[in-house]
């Protein structure tokens, strides 16, 4: 009786100290850089990261249809449109691929939370809207400090497109 008294009671300490561990959370380490203001500015979340669309251009079915004068106006409102969306914030990057055998010919990442927000932007492109290029989406989570791209391209940029 006295043994199982002692497992009884040992059983109890080991509980205790297992319960007192597992709701024992480490302190997280607040970033000493850690700037409030910027980050409810760029839409960061806790870890600095936020939401966005990957939205992936590729070769569309009237590519190598739309030419001359058509494909010219397409291309000026294609770079004026991304202007306008980087300029209201809902434009974080965009780039053109190099070549590629997968149709791939640039990408947008768009500051938005859904697809159906994305395509809506995307489709004031006039280069999507001709069918030079569709478009293939997918959520993505990354640093919200890409919002400020915007800002230094404009620093850097010798020339504008």
């Amino acid at each position: 009786m006295r043994h199982l008294s002692i497992m009884i009671i040992a059983a109890g300490v080991l509980l205790a100290i297992a319960a007192g561990s597992s709701a024992q959370t480490p302190e997280t380490k607040v970033n000493p850089k850690y700037d409030a203001e910027l980050a409810k500015k760029l839409g960061a979340d806790d870890i600095g990261m936020r939401q966005y669309v990957l939205a992936i251009l590729k070769t569309g079915p009237n590519d190598a249809i739309v030419k001359g004068d058509e494909r010219k106006k397409a291309f000026e409102g294609h770079f004026a449109n991304m202007t306008r969306l980087a300029n209201e914030g809902k434009l974080a990057i965009a780039g053109p691929f190099g070549s590629n055998d997968k149709t791939f010919r640039g990408l947008f990442i768009l500051a938005v939370t859904t697809i159906d927000e994305a395509k809506a932007l995307a489709e004031t492109d006039p280069s999507i809207k001709s069918g030079i290029f569709i478009v293939d989406y997918v959520p993505w989570y990354g640093s919200a400090a890409l919002m400020q791209v915007t800002e230094t391209h404009g620093k850097i940029a010798k020339k504008s497109l």
